[in-house]
This record gives C-alpha cells, sequence and structure tokens, in this order.
C-alpha cells in the first residue's frame, strides 16, 4: 500500500486511530513481558544462589558433627 504523504501514512485511510493504538498496545505488552522475565529471571537466580548457601552451610555443619562424633 503506498501513501500519497506522512499524514495520509498516519491517518492509514481512516483507521489510522485504530491502527496505531494496536500497534502501541502490542509493542506496550511485549515490553512488559520482556520486563517482567528478565525480573522473573533474575529472582530464580537469586533464589538459586541463597539455596545454594543454605545447603552449603547445612553440608558444612553436617560435615562438622561428623568429625566431632568420630
Amino acid at each position: 500500500m503506498q501513501f500519497d504523504s506522512f499524514s495520509a501514512f498516519i491517518n492509514m485511510g481512516g483507521y489510522g486511530f485504530y491502527v496505531w493504538l494496536s500497534y502501541g498496545v502490542a509493542t506496550a505488552l511485549l515490553l512488559i513481558l520482556m520486563f517482567s522475565s528478565i525480573r522473573g529471571h533474575k529472582h530464580v537466580i537469586k533464589n538459586i544462589a541463597l539455596r545454594k548457601q543454605r545447603e552449603d552451610k547445612l553440608r558444612q555443619v553436617r560435615e562438622q558433627r561428623q568429625k566431632q562424633d568420630k
């Protein structure tokens, strides 16, 4: 589809509001999804690191108890 001017491109034959609104909503939703995914990924990585620290502490305590019991 060709347009005679930039204004005609923006107007989209009278449907410009709906076209650009749908592009805007789709872009906003994709950005929200992207940032939500990044934040969720960081949260998962943080929880994994905390769990590993707890497991390492528990392992150290078990090893100390085994040494004391011997």
